[in-house]
């Protein structure tokens, strides 16, 4: 069932953060240490590298009702594990294509280099990712309590 009583002033999207452990994951760590305040509305898991991110976890968060999913991990040519990010970029294109032909829009799909010493912009990409999600809308699949 949708949640079609949300109005849009109410709307607070859910998002699903995938960070790698080696620089999203610790530039979030380090936003929470030194108290920089980002949007509660992520719900944050660790992977040990953005290329270990299966394209099936990303669509099931979808249909679990998610707004938005964002991929955040190291800079390109800084992978710990070489091209696991350059893998992630290229899955994540064709996932935003998929999410485009089943009409939930490629801007509910992000992905982001955030290094372990960039907590600001951590704060910064899931702030941003927000207000663009705010702008989209629920999620067509969402429902009034998503289920993780």
């Amino acid at each position: 069932m949708e949640d079609a009583n949300i109005s849009p002033e109410e709307f607070e999207p859910i998002v699903l953060g995938l960070a790698c452990n080696w620089c999203g994951y610790a530039a979030a760590d380090q936003a929470g240490m030194a108290k920089i305040q980002y949007p509660t509305n992520i719900k944050l898991a660790r992977v040990m590298c953005l290329g270990t991110v299966d394209p099936y976890l990303v669509m099931n968060a979808f249909h679990k009702g998610f707004d938005g999913v964002i991929l955040i991990g190291c800079h390109i040519g800084e992978c710990h594990y070489v091209s696991g990010n350059k893998n992630a970029l290229s899955v994540v294109e064709r996932i935003k294509k998929i999410l485009d032909i089943i009409g939930l829009q490629e801007g509910r799909l992000r992905i982001e280099e955030v290094s372990a010493g960039e907590a600001p912009k951590f704060a910064k990409v899931v702030k941003e990712f927000v207000e663009e999600l705010k702008v989209l809308g629920p999620s067509p699949l969402r429902r009034t309590e998503v289920r993780v």
